[in-house]
């Protein structure tokens, strides 16, 4: 990935502000196009991934990444839970979706290219939020041109809504099926007014409304917000509310101007309440190597005006400074929970389907933010995978540099998938710290890292 390839000079320029930065959130792939979910205390963020090798000069996307995080500072990596592979009609393109709970099952919907040509959405369902997911239905729900980027909605009646669209926008009423929607109802052209969703000084179909793509639909108090990229390229973020779920809709403003700093040409709207806060997600080309075709998924917290209507939304390197709770850190955590990283990337074991920290060279780093020890700890375990000696993890609170309370050797384990608890003493270590997992050895990769705990005896 990009942190392995970058040079000392990226890493140089990143280097003043890495500590504190919190954006982009995912830095061991582009990810592209947030789609937050929350369901049982837990945000899933689904992100469309853009690989790091582009084809063609073009939109290179093969599968669909899921994260999660109980405190929106530190987000586990779950893997591709999905390509677009799994519609067996599909022969790419694996663009902007959403997920949804409903009746015990979690639907997504996509949208991808046929292998006969043209737009189409298709609906993937599973039993759990990190998948894996299949075809619902065995074909597309919806085809025609420019049918992309569904978001959905289920409104206090019980009724699901879906949007999608570019350069225009359409709706239809979900059954409760969520496979299917009204035919009676039928497909739903909406009327692109300026007065609906803003002006733009080029036309675009014959209109000047602002709207490009990306719609995300929401409801706050009694008001519906449709938010979207808008204003052709390089889009902005802009929003319209409604009294009613279908519109007629009234133009709100710009939320997000073009990002002109690490920014990309598109940008992708994705909202959500948790624990009380807003935040807006949405995504950059901040990553060393970044651009409009290697994005990167960013969050900001934000409050509505007292009026309902949302703020200027400022684009910056800090994001979510304030936690939304402590991890405890003596439950078992998965080394693919990250706060930021310098170098490291992730996989899937081969043998267990899990997700594993892997391509740890020496002087890289893991920082895990907001971790409360309480009364105190003394010891340290890691669940590790090596072919040979050398390698260490040393534990510094606060920074890179910062105080250091142990290092955990790490022996040999007989295979890089074969894991083997290590253990550590440490000073004695309490209250609310950062985390920092910094890597020590020779030369080349180190060894594989799966999960850690602190114990207190």
């Amino acid at each position: 990935m990009w942190n392995k390839f970058a040079g000392i000079v990226a890493i140089m320029v990143l280097l003043p502000f890495a500590s504190n930065a919190q954006n982009p959130i995912i830095q061991t792939n582009y990810t592209a196009d947030p789609a937050p979910m929350v369901h049982n205390g837990t945000v899933y963020l689904y992100t469309s991934h853009d690989e790091d090798v582009t084809v063609k000069n073009f939109f290179t996307m093969n599968d669909w990444r899921c994260y999660s995080s109980t405190d929106m500072v530190n987000w586990t990596d779950h893997g591709a839970v999905l390509s677009y592979k799994v519609f067996e009609w599909s022969r790419g393109d694996a663009w902007a979706g959403q997920c949804i709970p409903r009746n015990g099952k979690f639907y997504y919907y996509l949208p991808v290219n046929m292998k006969n040509g043209g737009n189409a959405i298709g609906v993937a369902v599973s039993d759990s939020p990190t998948g894996p997911f299949k075809d619902a239905i065995g074909k597309p729900l919806l085809i025609g041109y420019g049918y992309i980027d569904p978001t959905v909605f289920i409104d206090n009646d019980g009724q699901a809504y879906l949007y999608w669209g570019n350069p225009n926008l359409w709706h239809v009423k979900l059954n409760k099926d969520m496979i299917s929607y009204d035919q009676e109802y039928g497909i739903v052209k909406e009327d692109l007014k300026d007065e609906n969703f803003g002006y733009r000084a080029k036309k675009i179909d014959n209109r000047t409304a602002s709207y490009e793509e990306g719609p995300w639909l929401f409801k706050r108090n009694s008001l519906y917000y449709l938010l979207y990229p808008a204003g052709g390229v390089p889009e902005h973020l802009a929003y319209s509310t409604a009294k009613s779920v279908t519109g007629p809709w009234t133009y709100g403003d710009t939320i997000m101007h073009v990002i002109k700093e690490r920014g990309a040409f598109t940008n992708h709207p994705g909202y959500i309440e948790f624990k009380g806060k807003s935040y807006l997600f949405y995504h950059n080309a901040a990553l060393s190597g970044g651009g409009g075709f290697k994005r990167s998924v960013c969050i900001e917290p934000f409050q509505f005006n007292a009026d309902g209507s949302i703020p200027l939304i400022a684009a910056t390197r800090q994001g979510v400074v304030e936690s939304a709770s402590n991890l405890n850190p003596f439950n078992k955590v998965e080394a693919e929970t990250i706060g930021w990283e310098e170098g490291v990337e992730t996989a899937r074991d081969s043998i267990t389907g899990g997700i594993f920290v892997t391509d740890i060279n020496k002087g890289d780093y893991i920082k895990v933010r907001s971790v409360d020890f309480g009364k105190g700890a003394k010891k340290f375990e890691a669940a590790t995978a090596a072919i040979s000696d050398g390698g260490s993890i040393e534990i510094h609170l606060d920074s890179s540099t910062g105080t250091l309370i142990g290092t955990c050797d790490v022996k040999q384990t007989g295979g890089m998938l074969k894991w083997v608890v290590q253990s550590c003493k440490t000073q004695k270590v309490s209250g609310l710290h950062d985390v920092y997992f910094v890597f020590k050895g020779g030369g080349g990769n180190l060894f594989n890292f799966d999960w850690w705990k602190f114990t207190n005896n």
